[in-house]
């Protein structure tokens, strides 16, 4: 018997050799590759053809720490890009189980792609402050850092506090195209019906609704969102596919290139960003506390006196 051929690699050693003999480097899908792929993208482009030509393992592949999983799944996001993306970085806050709990919150805000930089530079300045020699261990996370848990509990309460109010000035103080989307749904409104699907229909109508409104403009561009790693994963794909096909109670989704894609919120500040803007909106709602909340509220998606990005349910 002919002993089984090795699994070809989809992966060529790092770094990758492209067009113009410079270097590309792709270990997860990350804020400072976001930007340096959106400047190549023609380059990135021509590199996927050869791969998904000579390389079948690419088909169905989703995300993973590891790099070797992560690229070509980027590669068949960037694949079918034309021109530019808002990014829309979502997380939730609250469960749907705990009868504790009256609310559920899925909320995020979008990026356009070479903004996510600048945001995450400036959050790795505020994770330094609690370990400044290795600023990448710390994970700007919500409740842990409100309630001092887990790498939180030797870190004073002001200095905690202070920190999620930081973080989220600095996206109040981003560019203005970047916009808050959320949902709020009180649990037993929705009952017996998942929360998740009544949150994630709201949010992503929302999202390419304000990406019709600036292809009215002129000003096309995609979608995609991207949510840290959850329990509602499975939920939420396949609610994205039938969003684009069949429909949902507005219509069809026809701004996105991609269903929504997953990663550990350990490797994206911007997914970590998302989770202190959900943790912010859940707090303001179960507890009645506005010390967050009002930092963002002026950002959510509104035109003309109108706002869009923020549905409530209760």
């Amino acid at each position: 018997m002919p002993s089984a051929k090795p699994e070809p690699s989809c992966i060529p050693p790092y770094p990758l050799q492209v067009r113009g003999n410079r270097d590309l480097l792709v270990t997860w899908l990350g804020e400072k590759d976001l930007y340096r792929l959106s400047r190549r993208l023609p380059e990135i482009r021509q590199y996927a053809n050869q791969v998904l030509q000579s390389c079948v393992q690419l088909r169905g592949l989703t995300f993973s720490d590891r790099g070797s999983l992560v690229f070509p799944r980027l590669i068949l996001v960037l694949r079918n890009v034309k021109g530019y993306m808002y990014l829309l970085y979502v997380d939730e806050s609250g469960t749907t189980h705990d009868p504790n709990q009256q609310y559920f919150v899925l909320a995020g805000f979008c990026v356009f792609e070479r903004q996510g930089y600048w945001l995450a530079s400036k959050l790795d300045q505020i994770a330094a402050r609690f370990d400044p020699a290795d600023p990448a261990a710390v994970e700007l996370h919500g409740s842990p850092m409100f309630g001092g848990r887990g790498q939180w509990r030797s870190h004073p309460k002001d200095d905690r506090h202070q920190a999620i109010e930081d973080a989220l000035k600095i996206f109040l103080q981003s560019h203005h195209s970047n916009r808050l989307f959320a949902s709020v749904i009180n649990k037993a409104m929705v009952s017996p019906r998942d929360p998740v699907e009544a949150s994630f229909e709201q949010l992503s109508s929302r999202f390419d609704k304000y990406l019709m409104r600036l292809h009215r403009k002129g000003d096309t561009h995609r979608g995609i969102i991207i949510f840290d790693k959850s329990t509602y994963e499975t939920t939420i794909q396949s609610l994205a596919t039938d969003f684009r096909t069949i429909g949902y109670t507005w219509g069809v989704i026809r701004n996105f290139s991609e269903v929504p894609l997953f990663l550990d919120s350990k490797a994206s500040r911007l997914i970590q960003l998302a989770d202190l803007i959900a943790y912010a909106i859940f707090r303001y709602f179960e507890n009645g506390d506005n010390r967050f909340f009002s930092i963002i509220e002026p950002r959510f998606d509104s035109e003309g006196g109108v706002v869009h990005g923020f549905h409530i349910l209760q």
